[in-house]
């Protein structure tokens, strides 16, 4: 009996590849190309709609670590992430277009996946009965019909609001303003990086505080996730917040000056030519007008051509304490499996990351074996028990160290850091070698 998968977003792909890996048969289906969210564009799977970067490969980080632990259980995403890298100093960026056509190729090639086009719109569509199980990864966009029967189960509507930052053209770029360099490792040039003065950094603030914004609808209470703030909402936080955040000037030297500038605009490639650069830390929900005159007040973008203009749509999320099971299954309908950023995780590689779990727990049932998840002093079990804790105000979570069980002991930060890295990395080896995963 096969497995359907519902989605091909990061966490359904990575779904199915587990299933597969494990030689259970998978139907995958998805909307694409006969219709598409308002956030997707590209026909392939797994298509990233607002960074192209992974973020920290540290160990010594909670994601550095959760990829860690994801690359020893053969993740897909993974593996084609690292396959479409592209130079990003400490972090793991690829070209998206690249890595999305990578995933595709593998899910369509592999003997165990039938893909299909097809629009689930209800969990009481017939279609699902013909399974014994169903992974739901429908991603933060569901439709609107699905979006409500998800609101009734969660007792209320659960979401936030995400940002997406703009995308230039190196064409359109003036390098003799800008330089290459990485912060803290002169011998890397992964960023482009525009220097600021204080005078043109407050300059740029001022416009951003009094810029026009799209607004919400009249009933939609307005609602950021933490870690993916539009710009101008940072700012509503004080005139310095940029300075010491996604503009903060820390390690980076302007080779015209021989000194650290004010505040420092950082451009991250979006692909292997370079031919595109990504506003780091840019998301934004300027008016598209607003964005191209402001942004073209940075010295070196006077000319840009935006290749993607920074935009704002709504993540759709449940309640997974009060809805799902503890192996995030839906309490109301237990043979329905729910994975990615709508179970309350936030960000690429968490996503990815309950895909994989939700793929191995449907997996392990379907071939009638035990199956226990990973404990919470690793990193997939830390993002689980997020999923699992009731809480007062449920919120979706990166992963942080703050999921992780306390270490008892006063140690200095950085001592802090790598004291999680190892506890995890040894209970996650002990938990995979009574799994022949």
């Amino acid at each position: 009996m096969a497995v359907l998968v519902v989605g091909g977003g990061l966490a359904g792909s990575e779904a199915a590849w587990q299933l597969a890996r494990l030689g259970i048969e998978v139907v995958l289906i998805d909307m694409k190309p006969n219709k598409f969210s308002l956030a997707h564009k590209e026909h392939f799977f797994a298509e990233l709609v607002c960074s192209n970067s992974f973020r920290s490969e540290d160990l010594t980080s909670g994601v550095g670590l959760l990829k860690w632990e994801m690359r020893q259980l053969e993740s897909l995403v993974l593996e084609a992430a690292d396959k479409t890298k592209v130079p990003a100093g400490k972090a793991l960026a690829v070209d998206r277009t690249l890595f999305s056509k990578y995933i595709t190729k593998q899910l369509e090639t592999s003997p165990l996946i039938q893909i299909k086009t097809y629009e689930l719109k209800s969990l009481n569509d017939p279609f699902l009965q013909e399974f014994d199980s169903v992974i739901l990864a429908v991603g933060p966009l569901p439709s609107e019909e699905l979006a409500k029967e998800l609101k009734v189960l969660s007792g209320g509507e659960l979401y936030f609001y995400d940002a997406i930052a703009p995308i230039v053209s190196a064409d359109s770029i003036d390098f003799s303003k800008v330089f290459w360099a990485s912060r803290y490792n002169p011998e890397e040039k992964d960023y482009l990086n525009i220097p600021l003065t204080k005078e043109q950094y407050f300059a740029f603030i001022e416009e951003l505080k009094n810029a026009k914004k799209v607004q919400p609808k009249e009933f939609e209470k307005e609602l950021h996730f933490e870690g993916c703030l539009p710009i101008e909402e940072m700012v509503e936080r004080g005139d310095l917040t940029l300075a010491f955040g996604p503009l903060k000037p820390v390690g980076l030297i302007d080779p015209n000056t021989g000194k650290q500038p004010f505040a420092v605009v950082q451009l991250r490639p979006e692909n292997r030519e370079k031919t595109a650069f990504n506003l780091v830390g840019f998301q934004t929900k300027l008016t598209y007008p607003e964005q191209k005159r402001i942004f073209r007040m940075l010295p070196g973008l006077e000319q840009a051509e935006f290749l993607r203009l920074g935009s704002i749509h709504r993540n759709t999320f449940v309640n997974a304490p009060r809805v799902l099971n503890n192996d995030l299954s839906l309490k109301q309908k237990p043979f329905i499996y729910l994975a990615g950023q709508i179970t309350g995780v936030e960000g690429y590689v968490e996503s990815a990351a309950c895909g994989l779990l939700v793929g191995l727990t449907v997996g392990y049932k379907m071939k009638n074996q035990m199956f226990s998840f990973p404990p919470p002093e690793t990193a997939l079990g830390a993002l689980l028990k997020h999923l699992q804790t009731e809480q007062k105000r449920f919120q979706p979570s990166n992963i942080h160290f703050g999921l992780f069980p306390a270490i008892k002991k006063k140690l200095r930060k950085k001592e802090r850091k790598k004291a999680y890295a190892l506890r995890a990395q040894q209970y996650f080896n002990e938990w995979l070698n009574r799994y022949s995963i």
